[in-house]
């Protein structure tokens, strides 16, 4: 076998195993996600909340691959969201006191913030809010991917 050949060989396998790696990063939180809250556990949820705010795709970080759409509902012992998230690993949920599109805010900002819990669902979700955390006191909600580093969505509910 020539060089040329070893080293087009060799390429086209690493391409080829970069591109399964990225599409496992991609479907392994689909693959391990657990059932989505049922359209009446939403309704209870949203049913005593105070607040109420609208993730969107077109926030400024937000795009193909890192979205939110969809209702979010504050309560003052859930925040629940009837909608859909661009899937993806290790997604959390912040309180701000300040709306914002962008990673260059959500970390000059989170300092400022609490953490609600985990988000494990792709379509609809319901996070309990900790004790001792008063929603009132902000004015966003933030779903952001800790993992990576990456802004996913944000509602202004105040």
């Amino acid at each position: 076998m020539n060089l040329r050949r070893t080293l087009l060989l060799c390429s086209s396998h690493a391409a080829v195993g970069a591109a399964g790696f990225v599409a496992g990063i991609y479907a392994l939180p689909i693959l391990i996600a657990p059932a989505a809250p049922s359209a009446e556990e939403i309704r209870a949820a949203a049913a005593q909340a105070r607040f109420t705010g609208q993730f969107r795709r077109d926030l400024k970080d937000s795009d193909l691959l890192h979205w939110g759409e969809g209702t979010v509902s504050i309560a003052p012992t859930a925040i629940s969201l009837e909608g859909r998230l661009a899937p993806g690993p290790d997604y959390k949920l912040y309180l701000s006191p300040e709306f914002l599109e962008t990673e260059a805010d959500f970390n000059r900002l989170k300092p400022t913030m609490v953490r609600i819990g985990d988000v494990r669902t792709f379509e609809n979700f319901v996070v309990p809010v900790p004790p001792g955390i008063d929603p009132a006191k902000y004015v966003a909600v933030i779903v952001w991917c800790e993992s990576f580093g990456q802004f996913i969505t944000a509602a202004k509910y105040r």
